[in-house]
C-alpha cells in the first residue's frame, strides 16, 4: 500500500513540474484531459490534470469546476465543497455551482446547508426539477415533511411527466403511514408511465398495510405476472401465501378494478 501511494505521489509531482514557460492554452489542454478522464469515471486520474491546469492559470474556472466534480466522484465531499465555494467568486450566477454545493452538502450530512444552496440554484434556474427534488429531500432530512410534500406536489403540477417527484412523494407518504394517499400517487404514476410496474407493488403494499387484503392480493398478483424475475418477487409471493392463509376459505378474490 505504501509503495502504491509513493508511486502516485511521484506521478503527481512529475505532472506538476514546469520545464518551460506555459500558456493559458496549455491550461485549457490539461483541463480538457481532466474532463475526458472524469467523464470516463477515472476521477483519481483526472485530479492531477485539473491541478496542473489551475497551476498554469489560477483563474481557470472550468478546471476548478471539474476538480470539484472529481472530488465528488471520489466521495471526498469536504474537498469538493471547499473548491465549489471558491468557485462562487468566479461564477456567482451559475446555478450548477450551487446545485453541486447542495448535492455535496447533502452527501456530507449537512441538509441545512444543502437547503441554502439548492434554493440559490433554483432561483437562478427555476426549471431545474432535479434541484427541487433534492431540496425536498433536504427538507425531509431536517424533519420538515410538510414542506417536502408541498415541493413534490408543486413539481407534479408544473411537470406532470417528471416521474421522480411522484416516486419520492409516494415514498414519503408511506414513511408517514399515509397509505391511502400513497396508493393514489402510485396510481398517478401508472397513468404517466403504465410500464412502471413497481407502482403495482407500491399499491399492493399500501393496501396490505390498510388491511385491504383482497385489493393487496390483486395488485401483488399483477406485479408478479409483470415482473416474475424481480428481486421483490419472492417477498410478494410469500406475502400472497400469507394473505391467502389468513382469508376465510369461503370467500373468493374480488374482481373489483377500482383501487380506492
Amino acid at each position: 500500500m505504501e509503495l502504491t501511494t509513493n508511486n502516485q505521489n511521484k506521478e503527481l509531482i512529475s505532472d506538476l513540474v514546469i520545464t518551460s514557460p506555459l500558456t493559458h492554452d496549455e491550461s485549457y489542454t490539461f483541463c480538457v484531459k481532466g474532463d475526458a478522464l472524469r467523464l470516463a469515471n477515472m476521477f483519481k486520474e483526472s485530479v492531477p490534470k485539473y491541478l496542473r491546469s489551475i497551476m498554469i492559470n489560477h483563474d481557470n474556472d472550468d478546471a476548478y469546476y471539474g476538480l470539484a466534480l472529481s472530488y465528488k466522484g471520489l466521495q471526498n465531499y469536504v474537498k469538493a465543497i471547499e473548491i465549489l465555494k471558491r468557485l462562487e467568486n468566479y461564477r456567482p450566477d451559475d446555478f450548477s455551482v450551487y446545485y453541486e454545493l447542495g448535492i455535496c452538502s447533502l452527501m456530507n450530512g449537512e441538509p441545512v446547508n444543502a437547503i441554502k444552496y439548492l434554493i440559490k440554484s433554483i432561483k437562478l434556474n427555476p426549471d431545474n426539477f432535479n434541484a427541487q427534488v433534492q431540496l425536498a429531500l433536504a427538507h425531509e432530512l431536517v424533519g420538515e415533511q410538510d414542506m417536502a410534500l408541498m415541493i413534490y406536489q408543486r413539481i407534479i403540477e408544473f411537470a406532470p411527466d417528471f416521474l421522480k417527484a411522484y416516486k419520492h412523494k409516494a415514498a414519503l407518504l408511506m414513511s408517514l403511514e399515509e397509505y391511502k394517499d400513497a396508493s393514489s400517487v402510485f396510481n398517478e404514476i401508472l397513468k404517466v408511465q403504465p410500464a412502471y410496474t413497481k407502482a403495482l407493488l407500491g399499491i399492493g403494499i399500501c393496501f396490505d398495510k390498510l388491511k385491504r387484503s383482497v385489493d393487496a392480493m390483486r395488485y401483488y398478483i399483477k406485479f408478479v405476472n409483470n415482473r416474475p424475475d424481480s428481486a421483490h418477487t419472492p417477498f410478494v409471493k410469500n406475502r400472497l401465501t400469507a394473505l391467502k392463509r389468513e382469508r376465510p376459505q369461503d370467500k373468493k378474490l374480488s374482481l373489483v378494478t377500482n383501487p380506492i
